[in-house]
């Protein structure tokens, strides 16, 4: 099981959307619930954020691999986390 990073700001309703996927997801597959996701408001940790290649958020990193940027469908959050399990 791999590490999942992502990366948000607050008011953006792309993120909310995302969050509001993954929490779904893990609601759906208690497999998934020992996931460990690191949530990182790049706004609050900007440092850390610029320490990383994206320009769009959400952005969700498995592994240390970015895997998805932009825009997420529920389909998206789930091929991310559907990653981190199976490693």
């Amino acid at each position: 099981m791999k590490d999942v990073l992502l990366f948000k700001l607050t008011y953006c309703p792309h993120c909310r959307l995302a969050l509001r996927f993954q929490e779904e997801l893990l609601a759906e597959h208690p497999e998934w619930r020992d996931i460990p996701v690191r949530v990182i408001d790049e706004a609050e940790e900007a440092a850390l954020a610029n320490t990383y290649d994206y320009y769009y958020v959400p952005t969700y990193y498995v592994g240390g691999k970015k895997v998805h940027e932009g825009h997420a469908e529920k389909s998206d959050v789930e091929r991310v986390l559907r990653l981190a399990a199976e490693s």
